[in-house]
């Protein structure tokens, strides 16, 4: 896969932040060891690492660090040696780029004998001509060095920091097995609560009126030819009861499945939902492809939540919506720019959207401190 330039200096940006921000806590944990050494305190930093780790990699974000003692400690001494390492290589080729492009402009103001860089054995800056041709080719060279580089060593390293916290296969398994069961409960439990929720809706709503149009019209076939007037008011009644049903009943099937789906697909299902939403609503949907039924219907049902959960607590302005099919999963990324705070247990719909997801097998992250803004990330599986 090609890359623009603009990615690639993207990617070698974040490889320098994970890499220097991971040789700064490697040679920071030499010292810390005896805090360190505490097991929930290893544990800690051990997940704030596999994070960055993941975070490095695109990978979702996994829970605490559930591996034993023994196996932090065992990665905490390979994180000091490979973000030792790895990090001087950065500082080595970064810092010599960052220096030599410092010295070189500047090399009639320094004292005789300065060399480009510092890092490294650099050019002897006598004149402009050395600071313009050599000066600037060591410059270019190591920039080049360090987008070469940088990338790669930021994802061997994030690798290496995952595979040595990741639990074994078996415990991976196990705990696997466990969520599924649990979440297969729960798409149960939900399931079933949103059959009686169609059959309460059905007999409160649509049923009644229907008892009451047969009603209307056996009265109306008693009191045909006694009296016409009556007949035409009750046929009249009979005609707005039927409407309300058709409006109610059509209300229920768009709580199953919505036909706007069907009609317009995913796309133009948000497109709608965009242009009907209560605040401004930036969309951006890239290139779908096909999507199963029952993971269009969970992403709208979780942008359409999401939307209503901005604008009824989130006192917010604007949001934004983007949705985006990245290998064989679809991402779904709803914020606003309002007060933040949602908490599931508050009964803000995170709740239902979280169940929806996870009976797909998808996951659920949701970033809203206090003062905002809010972040609702869902991710779910349309592979075959």
């Amino acid at each position: 896969m090609k890359h623009s330039v603009a990615d690639r200096f993207s990617a070698t940006l974040r490889g320098l932040g994970y890499l220097l921000g991971s040789l700064c806590t490697a040679a920071v944990a030499p010292f810390a060891l005896p805090v360190l050494l505490v097991p929930t305190t290893a544990r800690a930093w051990a997940s704030w690492h596999r994070r960055r780790a993941e975070r490095q990699l695109g990978a979702p974000l996994s829970g605490p660090v559930e591996a034993g003692t023994w196996r932090v400690l065992g990665w905490l001494g390979s994180s000091v040696g490979t973000g030792l390492a790895f990090g001087a290589v950065v500082v080595l080729c970064a810092g010599n780029a960052v220096a030599t492009a410092v010295t070189v402009p500047l090399w009639w103001a320094l004292p005789v004998g300065t060399r480009a860089g510092g890092f490294a054995a650099g050019v002897p800056l006598t004149g402009w001509g050395t600071a313009l041709t050599l000066g600037t080719a060591q410059a270019v060279a190591f920039a080049a060095l360090t987008c070469w580089l940088v990338p790669p060593l930021a994802r061997l390293h994030a690798r290496i920091c995952t595979a040595s916290l990741s639990p074994p296969v078996a415990a991976g398994l196990a705990h696997r097995v466990g969520t599924l069961t649990e979440t297969r409960a729960n798409a149960m439990s939900a399931h079933g609560a949103e059959l009686r929720r169609i059959e309460r809706d059905l007999h409160d709503g649509t049923q009644a009126r229907l008892v009451a149009i047969a009603l209307r019209l056996g009265v109306a076939r008693e009191l045909l030819t006694e009296d016409p007037e009556a007949v035409a008011g009750l046929l009249r009644e009979a005609h707005e009861s039927a409407e309300e049903a058709m409006t109610e009943l059509r209300a229920v099937l768009r709580s199953v499945y919505p036909p706007i789906l069907a009609d317009r697909g995913l796309v133009g299902a948000l497109a709608a939902l965009g242009h009907a939403a209560a605040i401004d609503t930036a969309l951006d949907v890239g290139e779908l492809g096909t999507v199963p039924a029952a993971v269009e219907a969970v992403a709208y049902f979780t942008i359409a939540e999401a939307l209503t959960n901005t604008a009824k607590h989130g006192r917010a302005a604007r949001s934004a919506v983007r949705v985006a099919r990245e290998g064989d999963r679809l991402s779904v990324e709803v914020t606003d720019d309002g007060v933040g705070g949602a908490d599931e247990a508050r009964g803000t719909g995170l709740a239902g959207i979280r169940h929806r997801v996870l009976a797909l097998d998808g996951t659920v992250r949701v970033h809203s401190p206090v003062g905002g803004p809010t972040t609702v990330e869902v991710s779910l599986p349309c592979g075959s």
